[in-house]
């Protein structure tokens, strides 16, 4: 089987989709011949390339062909929409001209999805969309966007791929309800989560990093990841404002787009911190750190984000506060396994009584550790992808 996967981010961007799409490539490429059509690198790469019309690399069954589009940093948004309208206008004819048993598109550009499914229509192929994240339900209730004629097009236009694709699949539950209320057939939408792989061993809670990370905290909240739009951040804040006297603090750990508005909430406040990215090599030394590990999600954008981050704190065996409606993924398994505790991400008083409930049950805190360590492999990397790629494989028949 030949895959075409588009998607304007591919290693060495370092997206969260260039991340998974390798992921993806490197389980397909095992059986099958892959190609990846992506732009020139621009999303915070480890490399930058000259300019060109069009670079191909061949490795073994993976061929990575990358269109001259432009390459301005993300952070400026007017430019980054130069990147991805170039890329498209470049990527679609390219995609046109590659013959393939299969179009597999992404979500980045946010739009991308559109583009996949005309060039399946077009060309006559089975079209399979892996939703990242739900456009433009996330620009609009991220506040990206204001609701009007242009998002109602936009809804229109991605609902018509929704239509035309053979299998959608998705992050969550949460997500999964969504594409079934835009009125996608149950049976062609496929719950694939981002796997993790889990460690042996863990780490000691007591080393450099995590003393380092908690401080004189007495008891520490951990957020470690994105600090984006999605999150309940101020709901978050207001209820460690009203714990501050019982030793309580939040860390975040990590940058985004919303940092500078959610470090001014938490102005004046000495029981929240901010500490930048650590390296890779230091991920499970943060995992440690926490005595409860933060996963947000405000409401409304239950199934529209769903939070990758949720896997790897399972893996590290800590237990789990997700801020974030019931319906949402994080929430539904805290329900099922026990892992942690939720509360409502409208109301701070709620958020603060839960974590009261722990503050001195170090107990309770081990048992809900142990849970989340033995519910993580449910979320094993290679069984996540083996959904993901025996999806693809059902619709072309041997």
């Amino acid at each position: 089987m030949h895959i075409l996967l588009l998607n304007e981010y591919f290693p060495p961007d370092t997206s969260a989709t260039a991340k998974f799409a390798a992921q993806v490539v490197d389980a397909l490429s095992v059986k099958h011949r892959v190609t990846v059509l992506a732009g020139r690198p621009s999303y915070d790469p480890a490399e930058r390339h000259p300019r060109y019309f069009l670079r191909r690399e061949v490795r073994g069954n993976l061929a990575v062909e990358r269109v001259g589009s432009t390459a301005y940093p993300r952070f400026q948004m007017r430019r980054r929409v130069s990147n991805y309208l170039s890329y498209l206008l470049l990527a679609i004819p390219r995609a046109l001209s590659i013959t393939s048993d299969i179009v597999l598109a992404m979500t980045d550009p946010p739009i991308e999805g559109i583009a996949g499914a005309l060039v399946a229509r077009l060309s006559g192929r089975p079209f399979v969309y892996n939703i990242r994240d739900l456009y433009p339900d996330m620009a609009v209730g991220g506040s990206i966007v204001r609701p009007g004629s242009f998002t109602a097009r936009w809804e229109a236009m991605h609902r018509w791929a929704l239509r035309r694709a053979a299998r959608v699949i998705v992050l969550g539950e949460d997500m999964r309800d969504r594409i079934v209320a835009k009125g996608v057939d149950p049976a062609r939408v496929v719950v694939s989560r981002d796997g993790i792989v889990v460690p042996e061993t863990l780490p000691s809670s007591d080393n450099s990093v995590a003393r380092e990370i908690r401080g004189d905290f007495r008891f520490a909240l951990v957020h470690a990841g994105n600090i984006g739009f999605y999150g309940a951040w101020q709901t978050l804040i207001s209820a460690v404002r009203i714990l501050e006297k019982d030793g309580v603090g939040l860390v975040f750990i990590g940058e985004g787009a919303m940092r500078p508005q959610v470090e001014a909430m938490a102005q004046g406040c000495r029981a929240i911190r901010f500490l930048p990215f650590r390296p890779e090599g230091d991920v499970p030394l943060v995992l440690s750190s926490g005595d409860l590990h933060v996963v947000t999600v405000k409401r409304g954008l239950e199934g529209v984000v769903v939070p990758s981050k949720l896997y790897p704190t399972l893996a590290a065996g800590r237990p789990v506060l997700g801020v974030a409606p019931e319906e949402s993924d994080v929430v539904r398994i805290i329900r099922r396994t026990g892992c942690g505790m939720a509360a409502d991400p409208a109301d701070p008083e709620r958020v603060a009584e839960a974590i009261r409930s722990v503050l001195h049950d170090s107990e309770q805190l081990q048992s809900m550790g142990r849970r989340a360590r033995e519910c993580a492999f449910s979320y094993d990397r290679v069984k996540q992808l083996k959904i993901f790629s025996e999806t693809l494989e059902e619709l072309i028949p041997e």
